[in-house]
Parts: structure tokens; sequence; C-alpha cells
């Protein structure tokens, strides 16, 4: 536990003028109501504009005992514990552009803060792109990487720290630190990814680029039960289609199959290669597959994906609206489960189960990586009740079920974090990179 600091009156503007000096008049400030992080409110704000400026931020803060919780777009600070305390909010919003880089590299350094959609959009120019597709809107680069937080194409190209080939970030004590350029030092840089800005405050990745695909098609399926997705996805990734991404939305209302009628059949025997899928009939969800590559070999793997899928299979050149998104809204109790692919239609049962009712589920079935909510009206101790039974469930098929947020008077009553495995490194890391305790204190698994 990080005790409460004494930094009141004229000790508090003290911090205020000396965070001025750091980062400019315009870009320093006492935190307002907006400031905060999982409900913890921040004391201070600090915007600086680089990385020697976000060094003397961190230098301050140690040398008055306060904390420092890093924030880019603010997508995602209420996923995760409640930190002990935020003395400063250290914004990353400065610490922004992309670097240079000599043709033919196949990387790119980008700034922390630098959204996301910006970097895709330049890279787009030159017929380029990162593997990253995240589904928060407007998240920067820092942010996906402090969540590890990674979209449809991780089913292909792997998680967000998957793309990383070196990372820039400053130590608790303000030390700009280079990790990557051989195997040990990407294990090094790895380490900060998930870690929420408790261990150190990102301030530039290096990322592998790609040529972007010539063709996409996404091709889908209805599904109405777990049980049928499971079957198709092995039928899938046994076909060897080599999909970019296989994505499933089962919506709380789907339930046994109906009785289809002849419209919709109609429908579904002529599929349009130029338009959006067709949602499909009301209660239904989507077995969802992107494939993508060259024309020709795309429409040979669209055929035989159709021809395995069945007449009731849509393809369209464009994503689903559902898409990239997560199944929780504001104010939810937002879950993710981990499961291997086989066993990820128990993982979806057992939920229902526990709920006592359908529940939306969205994300990589083809990973067993998917998403699910829970109605923010439930009472905390049912929600906790919920958990226990679907971990009971997911610890025999050595999968897990992790709370990424929550309304506080949930997150106060449940186990966010379920069964810890490698709490011990855990410990040592934070340890050896943040002896003080420093950097977003609370945030990470065990308490630390």
């Amino acid at each position: 536990m990080v005790p409460a600091r004494s930094t009141g009156g004229s000790g508090a503007l003290d911090i205020a003028h000396r965070l001025t000096e750091i980062c400019g008049t315009r870009f320093a400030r006492f935190a307002g109501p907006a400031d905060e992080v999982a409900g913890r409110p921040a004391r201070w704000v600090a915007v600086p504009g680089g990385a020697h400026a976000a060094a003397q931020v961190l230098r301050l803060a140690a040398r008055h005992d306060l904390t420092v919780v890093p924030r880019g777009a603010g997508t995602k600070l209420d996923w995760g514990a409640v930190p002990e305390r935020v003395d400063i909010l250290l914004d990353t919003g400065r610490l922004a552009g992309i670097g240079h880089q000599p043709p033919g590299q196949g990387t790119a350094e980008v700034g922390a803060g630098t959204p996301l959609r910006a970097v895709q959009a330049t890279l787009e120019r030159t017929g380029q792109r990162l593997a990253l597709d995240a589904p928060s809107p407007g998240a920067t680069v820092g942010g996906v990487l402090a969540a590890d937080e990674s979209g449809p194409l991780r089913h292909r190209h792997g998680t967000a720290c998957d793309q990383l080939v070196g990372l820039r970030y400053l130590a608790a004590d303000g030390e700009l630190t280079e990790a990557g350029g051989g195997a040990a030092g990407l294990a090094q840089a790895r380490l900060l990814c998930g870690s929420q800005g408790a261990l150190g405050v990102l301030v530039s990745a290096t990322l592998r680029v790609q040529a972007s695909p010539a063709s996409r098609v996404w091709v889908t399926r209805p599904v109405w039960t777990p049980l049928e997705v499971h079957d198709l996805i092995r039928a899938v990734l046994a076909a060897r289609l080599d999909p970019a991404a296989v994505e499933l939305d089962l919506p709380a209302g789907a339930g046994p199959r109906p009785q289809r009628d002849r419209r919709a059949e109609a429908m579904a025997r002529h599929p349009s290669m130029t338009g959006r899928a067709p949602a499909g009939p009301a209660g239904t969800g989507a077995l969802v597959i992107l494939l993508e590559g060259g024309p020709a070999d795309v429409a040979e793997r669209t055929e035989r994906l159709v021809s395995l899928f069945g007449s009731r299979t849509t393809v369209a050149r464009s994503a689903p609206p559902w898409w990239r998104s997560y199944p929780f809204a504001p104010g939810d109790t937002a879950l993710r489960l981990e499961v291997p692919i086989t066993d990820l239609h128990a993982a979806v049962y057992a939920l229902r189960d526990a709920a006592g009712t359908p529940v939306p589920v969205r994300g990589s079935a083809g990973l067993g990586v998917v998403h699910a909510a829970l109605s923010g009206a439930l009472p905390p101790d049912r929600v906790a009740a919920i958990l226990v039974a679907v971990r009971s469930v997911l610890l025999a098929r050595r999968g897990r079920c992790v709370v990424l947020s929550a309304p506080p008077a949930v997150r106060r009553a449940v186990d966010l974090w379920g069964e810890l495995t490698g709490l011990a490194r855990l410990r040592a890391v934070k340890q050896h990179l943040d002896p003080g305790h420093r950097l977003a204190p609370g945030r990470l698994p065990g308490g630390l």
C-alpha cells in the first residue's frame, strides 16, 4: 500500500509551478473532474513535450515521492484495477509523430501518444499498414501496447506485442531505456506490453510494417449456438484457407436455430461481392472470416469457403457493422475469456448457465479469445457468483476469465483476475523497474 503524501497548500502550488516550468504554461495544471483512472482522481496533469521533459516529470515525482500514471487517449483508463493513488497524470499526447524510416526497412518508429488511426492513414498513402486493428476508437499506439490490445488481425499477425521490434521507455527514475535489437532486448521490451503503465512510461515503439493487401473479403455465415460455431471453426481451420481473422458475434438473443424464411434463403444463395454483409435474421449470430491477399488468390479461397459454409453464406467487400468493436457498453461489466479453441463453446455455455441467460459474446473465436458483457444492473454478489462458476469450468480447460472493467460496486466486490500464474516473476520485474512503486501502483495483478 502506498501511503498518501502531504503536499497540500503551498506544496501543491510548488509542484504545479514546477510542472509548468517543465511542460509549459498550457501543458500543466491541477487535475479536473475528468482526470481520473478507474475512478481514482488525479491531483495534477502534466503533458510533456518530449522524452526529456517526461523524464523531468518522473524525476520531480521521485524527489517528492509522488505517483505517476501515464495516459494516452484515455480509452482504456477504466480497465484493470484501481490505482492506489494518482498524484501526476502524465499525458503522452505530445509524445507523438512517425519517425522517418528508409524505404524497404519494414518498420516504423511511432511516438507513444500518436493515435493508431493517424499512423494507419499515413502509412496507407504509401500502400502500407500496421497489422494492428485495436477496437478502442481513438486509441494511441502507447495505449494499445500498454493494454496489449488486439483486434481481428491478431488471428494471423499476433498481438500488438508481437508487432514490436523495439521500444523506448522511461523508467520510474526518469532514465531513458532503449529495448530491442535482439532476443534479450525484445524480451525486455515485451515486459511492458499489458503493464498498464506500471512498469515504465512508453516514449516510442518501433513496429513492423507490411504492404496493404490488394484484396480483402469478409465471408459471413449466420450461427445460432456455440456448438455450431465450434464445428464451423474446426472446418475452417482444417480447410487451410489462411484466414486473416476469424471473428464471432453472438448476441444475447441468439439461440436455437429458427426455421428460415424463403426470402432470407433466396438472398443467401446470391451473395454480393460489392455490398455490406446483411445482418441476418433477428436473433442470429454471425461467424465472419476475413480473407486477404492477391485478388485471384482471395477469389479462389472465397469460393472454397462459400462451398464449405453452404447456402446461407454471404460475401462482402466491407466489414459488418460490429467488426472491431466490443460487445460491452459503458456501465457494463466487461469480461475477456481466453480458452483453447476446442473448448470455446464450453466456456460460452458455462457463462450462459452461470448468468441464467444468454450473454453477448464477440471476438477472435479462431484463437479462443472473446469478450463478453454482463449488465451493469446486476448486483455485485451476483457478478461474483457468475465469475466463480465460469472460472471453475475454465480452470479445468486451461482457460481464464478476466474482468476488464466494471461499475465501482462490482469492482470492489469481485476478483478481477482469477487464478494468477507467474505472479512471483511479475513482482520481481516490478521491483526491478519500479522499486519505489511510484508508477501506477496497484494497477497490476496482485496489487502490484
